[in-house]
């Protein structure tokens, strides 16, 4: 896509180096801001540096630890000399970890889901609402969320921690918009369905998984989602053009919300 909607803009992206964050930066950039982006992989953190340029710094870090979103912050400060917005992407599966059905759930599961999707988006928003406040100035927080907050599809994606934690953003981010939005600091949400990243990959390898998410996700030809079908949304969601929206929840879900599915 290519508008100029984040021109002169500095946007910090709290898991910007890969999948979604990634895709999220380039849209960025190519709408006219600078962008900060923060990862653990020092590889993937060196490619996107490399491909968008001067227009990007990057910060390797987890976004886990309470520091991680000061320090990009002040990164965004001190490179690009202010700091607009934040669009908090990191999170993820925990599965593997003990995720599940409520009643298979173990204490490392949620342990381990709570502060990747929850605890890190909280330190981020302080983080951000701090700088903002500190400078006096208005700004933008976009957070990532999920159909599975508020649209559960059991047996396929019966994770309830990360539901719990999705839902909880929703709770967070109107809260917040409420309560700055005589600050005009704006919060919102984008909620996506199933979307092609390495999170992804069980359900993308499972036929009967597969089967029902196209009986969910209905749009063009009921297939998975592609990052860069966010990035309009986040692009105006950040952007001066949406100075009127907060504490909504958007939906970019195929119909995921809308369509019964077929088991």
């Amino acid at each position: 896509m290519t508008c100029d909607w984040l021109d002169g803009q500095v946007v910090v992206i709290i898991g910007g180096t890969s999948g979604l964050g990634a895709s999220a930066a380039r849209a960025c950039v190519a709408a006219g801001a600078s962008v900060v982006v923060v990862g653990r992989d020092r590889e993937k953190i060196q490619q996107i540096e490399t491909e968008l340029g001067d227009r990007c710094a990057a910060v390797a870090g987890d976004a886990r630890s309470s520091d991680t979103a000061e320090l990009a912050i002040a990164t965004a400060q001190t490179q690009f000399g202010r700091f607009h917005s934040l669009y908090h992407v990191a999170g993820g599966s925990g599965r593997r970890y003990g995720d599940g059905p409520l009643e298979q759930i173990t204490d490392e599961g949620i342990e381990y889901v709570i502060d990747l999707n929850l605890k890190s988006l909280l330190y981020s928003n302080r983080a951000a609402v701090r700088a903002f406040l500190k400078a006096g100035a208005s700004g933008t927080i976009l957070n990532m969320g999920s159909v599975l907050g508020e649209f559960p599809s059991s047996p396929f994606f019966a994770t309830h921690v990360y539901a719990t934690a999705k839902a909880a953003i929703v709770g967070l981010t109107k809260s917040a918009a409420a309560h700055y939005a005589d600050r005009n600091i704006r919060f919102n949400v984008i909620a996506p369905a199933l979307v092609e990243t390495p999170m992804a990959q069980r359900a993308a390898d499972d036929e009967q998984t597969m089967e029902y998410v196209r009986s969910k996700q209905k749009l063009d030809g009921g297939r998975i989602g592609q990052p860069s079908d966010l990035d309009a949304a986040v692009v105006y969601l950040l952007s001066p053009q949406a100075s009127f929206v907060t504490g909504q929840t958007f939906y970019v879900d195929g119909g995921w919300s809308v369509c019964e599915g077929q088991l």
